[in-house]
Order: C-alpha cells, then structure tokens, then sequence
C-alpha cells in the first residue's frame, strides 16, 4: 500500500493518490489529470475508484475528465445528486482497492453530502482518514456554504458538523492519519496549520473544535465566529461540479491560441474580454496594456482570481511572461474561468514594439513615503487582511482590505490622493489595476507594502480605531 499526498499550494489543496496490489484510488482530484495519469501508468495499475469528499466550491475538480479517460466510476456520499454517472454510497459501504479496504464515514455538516473515508489496511486496521472539508489541521470546514441547497441555517449546519466529529471521527483510534483536503490559505475554513498532516490524537489535543468538554453551544459559537463571506465564485464552482463541465484539454487549447498585438486589441475589443496580467507587479507597474488587471501567477493567482473576477463565465484575455501560458491557463481552469479567448502572443514586449498604448502605476519606494507622507494628513489605505491590520499598522492608516475592493471603492473621491499598500506589493498592485481601470488616477502605491514600511521611522500602531476599520 502506497499513499501519496499531492499538494497544490496555489490553493492549499491536498489530493491523494493510493495504490495497493495493481489498483488504485484518487481522492479530490484537481482539473488537470494528466498528472495521475502519468502516475497510474508509471505504476502499472488500474483506477478503480474515485473519491470525492463533497461538491467542491473553492475548485473544479478532475473527476468528471478523469472517470472519461479511466472508466473509473466517481463515488460520492449519501445525499450527493449528480448530473452524470456516479455512485452516491451508503454509510458504512466499503470499497476494496488491492488488499485495502476504503469505508465511507458520512460526516454532513461542512456540506450535506460531505463523507470523510477511512482508509482500512491490509491487516483490517484503521489507518487514515480522508477528510476533505471536515476536519482540517486545526480547524474544521466552515458551516455556511451549503445554507441554501441544505435548507439550513449555519447554525444549523455547524450543530450537525459537532456531531459528525464526534460521533464519526473522534471515535478513532488516537493513532489514525489525517489526510484533509486544504491547508493554511484556503477559504474553506477559518484558522487551519500550516502542517497537512496529523493524527487523530494530535487534534484532541491540539484542534480547538474537538475538545472534550465542548458544548454544542460552545461549538456553534465560536465556529460561526468571525466568518468572513464567501468568495463569489464558490456558488459557480459547486454547479461545475454537480453537473459537469468542459474538458480541460478544450479549455487549454482555447488559452493556448496566440494573438498578436493586433489580433489581441480586436478581440478584446469584440468580445468585451477583461484583460488579466499575470506578470510580476514589479514589472506590470512599469507598463501594461490600458485597462489590465493584474494577478501575479507567482502568488495566490487562482483563489484571487476567484474572488475578484468573480463570475466564471466572463470572457478573458491572458497577457503573460513567455513560457507561462499553459500555467496561466491551467490554474484558471482550476477554478472555473474557461472562457478564454487566448492569450498576446510574444507576451507585454511585443504590445510595447508594435507601438500600442501602455499605462503605468505611480509606484514609490518606502523610503519615498516617508519623505511625502504626512501622518494625520495624509491618507493612508491598507489593504491587507484586517487580522494582518490589528497585528500592527501605520499610524493613522485605514484598513480597506482587497477582498471588500467592490465595496470600498465606492467610497473613493477621486480629487483626494492617498497612499495603497498591502504586506509586500502583491496584493496592492492588484488593487492599483482594479482602481485604474476603473478611472481612478488619484493614488501613490508603495513599493513592498508593510515589510518594507515596517523597516523606516514612519509610526506604527497595534491601536485600532473603529472608524478606521471598513465594515
């Protein structure tokens, strides 16, 4: 028996690939599945199965491709309802893979559907759980996804997750592993370790939700606590893979079509296709096509992507560092975005030698800042996380995390300049291109956010003042 974890950390996702005696099973596969493809035939074995925890909102996975190309039939828990062939198993069933046995724990409570295998060895031990959205490395799924489909309220669902873990879970033997479908990063929960792997006994101890003294109350309470609304794709995401999708090949080669500058300007025109820069934003504050947004691939593309695009259906030209294309494209499809129209072929250089219009952002360095900046006059918008706010700020600063951009935006005089910044640049550029191609010119972003700010004599704070904060 072999078992492979393997974690994409664009969005914290765990995928796992088993193998016992000529067969193997996927669980919570990505996209692309060409990956374990080459894994079942490097191995010389047979898919038997695959596992899906629970419909997935925070990604599309690989299951509907991947059962095309294999035969493998897709097995879901009870209460899963499907738009193709799959096996919705009964609580309790078993699934044998070689000389493994792979038993479905029904665990509703992140989703109705939500299961959690447990994976029984040659020996008939209990080895390991596959817990998808369940239970994480310190935390558990977030119980207000599935409020509409469920017909429940979060508390509601977060009763029966209290439950699920306690009846299915923390019954286990303290030595069993924990597989969980995400780590530190992901969405889909609130506080979860960067580790990707535990035991059963490590999180008694260690797992906030799983104390034993815990009351439901208690539970409900401070799991509901302090969530933050679900990115706007989720919703698309979770129809993708209840009904099925395109295949991944098709998308890639819709990405992969080169356009040239002027091919480019046309159907950009034509198709109303948002232009995304996935360049460094080092380089994109130097220059960039008019109107651009710009998401680093080198950082967390895909969930921000999600978040900020939003609707999966929107028409999108890819502007990329040469070599990048087919990445760029397979992270979107990873969440969704398969309306491509291609990509500028050449990347920004050939734009910029055919002569076509470029735009920059008015970006400065820290030390800059302190020279111009005027504390208690100046304003100063921080666009980080308000967690990341609370730790410690500049003075007199106002926390506009990028996440609300679509709220705070609104808010914005355009004929009162103010200073952007994030932790390092990612994000602020982000939010420097959104502000632009929305008209706004009045704004100064500083060149390595709060890591370099931190490191000059501006004042700093830990002191938060509410009206500061955006709510």
């Amino acid at each position: 028996m072999q078992i492979e974890q393997i974690y994409t950390g664009c969005l914290a996702q765990g995928a796992y690939y088993i193998t016992s005696n000529g067969e193997a099973a996927i669980i919570d596969p990505l996209r692309e599945t060409q990956p374990y493809l080459n894994r079942l035939e490097r191995d010389g074995v047979k898919l038997k199965y695959i596992f899906e925890t629970h419909f997935h909102a925070d990604f599309v996975s690989g299951h509907v491709d991947l059962s095309r190309q294999t035969g493998a039939p897709i097995v879901y828990g009870p209460n899963a309802i499907c738009e193709f062939d799959c096996i919705s198993a009964k609580d309790g069933q078993e699934f044998t893979i070689g000389n493994i046995q792979i038993k479905v724990l029904h665990t509703p409570g992140h989703t109705m559907e939500s299961s959690t295998y447990l994976l029984i060895d040659e020996n008939g031990k209990d080895h390991a759980i596959f817990s998808g959205d369940t239970l994480f490395i310190g935390d558990v799924g977030r119980p207000d996804l599935a409020q509409k489909a469920a017909h429940m309220t979060q508390e509601q669902l977060a009763a029966t997750l209290f439950h699920s873990l306690r009846n299915k879970i923390m019954t286990l033997a303290d030595d069993v592993i924990v597989y969980p479908a995400h780590g530190a990063g992901s969405a889909c929960g609130k506080n979860m370790s960067k580790e990707t792997v535990s035991t059963i006994g490590e999180q008694k101890n260690t797992n906030y939700a799983l104390r034993s003294d815990m009351t439901e109350a208690a539970f409900i309470q401070e799991v509901t606590e302090g969530l933050l609304p679900p990115p706007a794709y989720f919703g698309m995401n979770v129809a993708m893979n209840k009904k099925g999708y395109d295949s991944f090949e098709n998308v890639l080669n819709l990405g992969m079509q080169a356009l040239s500058p002027s091919e480019f300007e046309v159907a950009a025109d034509e198709t109303g296709a948002l232009l995304l820069d996935t360049r460094k934003n080092g380089e994109f504050t130097k220059g960039f096509i008019p109107q651009s947004i710009n998401i680093g691939i080198d950082g967390d593309f895909a969930p921000w992507v999600g978040a900020l695009i939003a609707d999966v259906q929107q028409p999108i030209l890819i502007v990329c560092e040469l070599g990048q294309e087919e990445e760029t494209v397979t992270r979107l499809s990873r969440v969704g975005f398969d309306n491509l129209i291609g990509h500028l072929a050449g990347g920004f250089d050939a734009w910029a030698k055919a002569g076509k219009e470029i735009d920059t952002v008015n970006r400065i360095t820290a030390e800059q800042f302190v020279k111009e900046v005027k504390i208690g006059e100046s304003k100063i918008i921080d666009i980080r996380k308000e967690s990341e706010y609370c730790a410690e700020h500049v003075e007199e600063s106002y926390s506009k995390p990028l996440a609300a951009i679509n709220e705070w935006i609104k808010d914005i005089n355009p004929k009162e300049h103010f200073y952007l910044h994030c932790a390092g640049g990612y994000r602020s550029m982000i939010a420097a291109s959104i502000l632009e191609a929305r008209g706004f010119r009045n704004f100064t972003e500083i060149e390595g956010g709060f890591n370099a700010i931190a490191k000059t004599t501006i004042p700093k704070t830990d002191f938060v003042c509410q009206s500061k904060v955006l709510k």
